[in-house]
């Protein structure tokens, strides 16, 4: 019987360029984009520091050595395929502004984006194998989230982390144009490289940041070594012992969104930009911050704020409330769905600037938060779609009321092309990077799938 491994490594073997759809096609383009704006913009971090530690020094260019071919986008030099894997990987999803797709939800260019640009720079390949890579990757990590939604979460793991792995290991292989028995090997072999619990939540420390960074070269690995002859379970994903009876026991998988209509209809142009550094879901929730403030609402007129919302956010955006209240990081006030209502109430925005020691210490700001409470909508659509919900009482006894149905950026609201470029823009520039070369980047984007990788991303080391 043909496992579901199999069939994913018989249609990740069989893709050509020419079969992809134009809008999957720009959509990797935009995530190009948007992850090459994020590493850029989190490049001198601190968590960037810390991850270069554990990256060994690289060969000098003048030495010919492939080892050092592959680009840490922002940074000086080459470096090995596994190592810059991790950085992109890692600055990409370290401010949590990174894309995300409804239904998962999963973050899909942190992880395939890394993974599959570090291998292609490896082995010297072109932009449309890349293209290849990023595309097929993206579109099997979005529905291997669908398999069992909520499930992974709900056993503490993070899906981006755990089928980032997974995905990024069939993006790479489908770039490395491996036959299909090898590619249902790498599926296999990735499956013991997944990882990734969300305890980080406990005190808004530093591991989510490294998932994507984590599960790409996982991904990398899992390739190369099924390349080599090495053999991975072709029952990973339904096996008694598989993936989701692991990482997803609470729920029977459901493995038709996974396999239906694989390779004629494509997710991949659904996947949502974010507008906001922060949580997924709590990004509806400042759009209807913001429109109370737009309303001429002022704080000190706020009695108190109910939001409803979906059960399934609620461990990790919304309690414990107390600690919500007054996020103790910048990083813990990005899963603070209070903490970013306020800061956009205040400042019409939620972005990089909004996420600082100084901003999460402001009176003004916590105090909002503070009267901002949840109760449990059990008809919520979550996690088909993230949506966003606002009552607030105000102290002459009326109220105001807000509902969000979609999240901006995603399929139902897209960004238009200029926000989204000037997101990229904006970050490249907070980050430190000349304005004249995140212009030649964007220009550059339009033409990379037919272009010698390396060639291109010769211009983004510092």
């Amino acid at each position: 019987m043909t496992t579901i491994a199999e069939s994913v490594g018989a249609w990740l073997a069989d893709i050509e360029v020419t079969r992809l759809p134009g809008e999957v096609i720009e959509t990797s383009r935009k995530l190009l984009v948007d992850v090459a704006g994020l590493c850029l913009a989190a490049r001198r971090e601190p968590y960037i520091a810390a991850a270069l530690a554990a990256v060994d020094p690289q060969p000098s260019p003048e030495s010919g050595d492939a080892a050092g071919r592959c680009t840490a986008i922002g940074h000086v030099g080459g470096f090995d395929v596994f190592g810059a894997a991790l950085l992109n990987g890692t600055a990409a999803h370290g401010e949590d502004f990174d894309d995300t797709f409804e239904g998962g939800p999963v973050h899909s260019g942190a992880v395939i984006i890394p993974a599959v640009l570090a291998a292609c720079e490896r082995e010297a390949l072109g932009g449309d194998r890349f293209l290849i890579g990023v595309s097929t990757g993206v579109e099997l990590l979005c529905r291997l989230s669908l398999v069992a939604p909520m499930a992974t979460h709900n056993a503490g793991f993070h899906p981006t982390a755990v089928f980032g792995a997974v995905a990024a290991a069939g993006g790479v292989s489908a770039a490395l144009k491996m036959p299909a028995p090898a590619i249902a090997s790498a599926l296999g072999i990735a499956g013991s490289m997944a990882s990734g619990i969300i305890e980080y939540l406990a005190e808004g420390t530093w591991t989510k940041r490294m998932h994507a960074g984590w599960a790409a070269q996982s991904g990398i690995r899992a390739a190369l070594m099924a390349r080599g002859g090495f053999t991975g379970p072709r029952t990973v994903f339904e096996g008694t012992h598989g993936l989701y009876r692991a990482f997803a026991p609470s729920v029977a998988p459901d493995f038709a969104p996974l396999v239906d209509r694989l390779g004629s209809r494509w997710v991949v142009p659904s996947v949502a930009f974010k507008p906001y550094a922060c949580g997924t879901m709590t990004q509806p929730f400042i759009d209807c911050a913001r429109r109370l403030a737009a309303d001429g609402v002022r704080a000190a007129d706020v009695r108190a704020i109910e939001c409803e919302t979906a059960a399934g956010i609620v461990p990790r955006l919304w309690e414990p409330l107390a600690s919500k209240h007054r996020p103790p990081t910048p990083y813990a006030a990005k899963f603070s769905t209070p903490f970013c209502m306020a800061v956009g109430f205040f400042d019409g925005k939620a972005g990089l600037a909004q996420f600082t020691g100084q901003r999460i210490g402001d009176a003004a700001v916590l105090e909002l938060a503070s009267k901002i409470r949840y109760t449990i909508d059990p008809r919520n659509p979550y996690p088909r779609v993230f949506t966003g919900h606002l009552r607030a009482i105000l102290a002459d006894g009326s109220s105001r009321e807000y509902r969000q149905p979609h999240m901006r950026g995603g399929a139902a609201a897209p960004l238009p092309d200029d926000e989204l470029e000037g997101k990229f823009l904006d970050n490249a520039i907070y980050g430190g990077w000349p304005a004249a070369a995140a212009e030649r980047f964007l220009r550059a984007s339009r033409t990379i799938f037919s272009e010698p990788l390396l060639d291109v991303m010769k211009e983004f080391r510092a």
